[in-house]
């Protein structure tokens, strides 16, 4: 193997981005801009380790695109996730580029690749051609460099270069100030950062978002349990008898939220939420639900319509149906006519028949969010 690693840094809450779905989950078709840019670079390249740095809770769901990769958990600055990331790192050479730097051509690898051992640091560039001025005064533009990603360091100058309580943007500034040796080469216009949502439009022009539909299916039960309140698509029913849960017991969110996760291939709500943590005892589950749509948005989807089934023998539950519709629509942030809530009895059949709890079957549409038409 080569001694190499590859460290992409995706850990960012993508702030400047000012849209509900995080940069590194735009897809280019059907795959997220962390792993397309990802794979970009590995296409010709080899590397010992391909380390990610994300946020915590989206390393699990990252697992599932890929077992090749080390995914780790990001910090609060880009100096701090690379920094959790070099931890990983056992080889002479780390290559560091940023996931929203997604077009980075082989010419501009190979350049960086080439000059390894004749400096501490590899950094490409991009010259400046306009006039520039720097504190109201016009300075020589050619003694200007716009630096970009990714950047070759020798690991264990860059780990000792980050030892430092000093915040740098980019490694190279951290080789630099402690007296190392940094070698410029050319850089690719082509290889402009995704910062703003504007950019799309010029970085990703030739791209388009898959347009699939993605359903899923959940399921729930629970038994009554006496002096508890009866919740069920955050609507209160009756004051009792509620239902035997860790949380308040709402069967028909739980089954709901089985479904969102089950149409992006995130597991169940028990993996997410489980009853062996204290902190989502009695918990509200719209809060639950919150959750989850914030998740289900960040990485990427949109919700089309959700339908609820819910079996019950009692009580009845026809005058709470519209508010139900509206209670869940308000948290999933779509129409009102995209939820249905159906309830039915199963003839007294069953356990449901004899009373002793409720039943839900909730099924979910979602989409990717389409950036074209944004």
């Amino acid at each position: 193997m080569p001694d190499l690693s590859l460290i992409m840094l995706g850990a960012g809450n993508s702030t400047r981005f000012e849209h509900d779905t995080k940069k590194q989950w735009l897809r280019f078709g059907d795959t997220p801009l962390w792993l397309y840019a990802t794979q970009n670079i590995l296409k010709n390249h080899k590397f010992d380790k391909i380390i990610v740095a994300t946020h915590k809770n989206e390393i699990e769901y990252m697992k599932k695109y890929s077992s090749d990769f080390i995914f780790i958990e990001g910090g609060e600055s880009r100096q701090e996730s690379l920094q959790n990331a070099l931890l990983q790192v056992s080889t002479a050479f780390v290559l560091v580029s940023d996931v929203a730097r997604v077009f980075i051509s082989d010419d501009m690898l190979e350049r960086i690749i080439e000059q390894k051992e004749k400096a501490d640091i590899i950094v490409p560039y991009l010259s400046v051609n306009d006039t520039v001025v720097y504190d109201n005064k016009t300075i020589d533009r050619q003694k200007v460099k716009l630096i970009q990603t990714p950047q070759l360091s020798k690991t264990k100058i860059l780990k000792e270069a980050l030892n430092t309580k000093v915040q740098y943007t980019d490694d190279s500034s951290a080789i630099k100030a402690m007296g190392g040796i940094v070698t410029y080469v050319k850089g690719d216009k082509k290889a402009k950062k995704l910062t703003f949502l504007e950019d799309l439009d010029e970085i990703a022009k030739n791209h388009k978002v898959n347009q699939d539909i993605f359903t899923g299916h959940g399921f729930d039960v629970h038994a009554f349990e006496d002096g508890k309140a009866m919740m069920l698509c955050g609507v209160k029913i009756q004051k009792s008898p509620g239902f035997k849960a860790h949380s308040d017991g709402d069967v028909a969110i739980h089954a709901l939220i089985d479904s969102l996760l089950g149409a992006i291939g995130a597991g169940d709500i028990g993996e997410l939420f489980p009853d062996t943590d204290a902190k989502y005892e009695n918990i509200d589950s719209k809060k639950l639900l919150k959750k989850v749509y914030n998740f289900v948005t960040q990485v990427g989807y949109e919700i089309i319509n959700c339908d609820i089934t819910i079996m019950a023998q009692t009580p009845k539950l026809g005058k709470f149906k519209d508010k139900m519709r509206k209670t869940i629509a308000n948290i999933l942030q779509i129409k009102p006519i995209y939820v249905n809530i159906k309830a039915t009895t199963t003839e007294k059949l069953g356990f449901i028949g004899r009373s002793e709890g409720i039943g839900v079957q909730a099924s979910s549409n979602l989409k990717f969010l389409d950036w074209k038409n944004r």
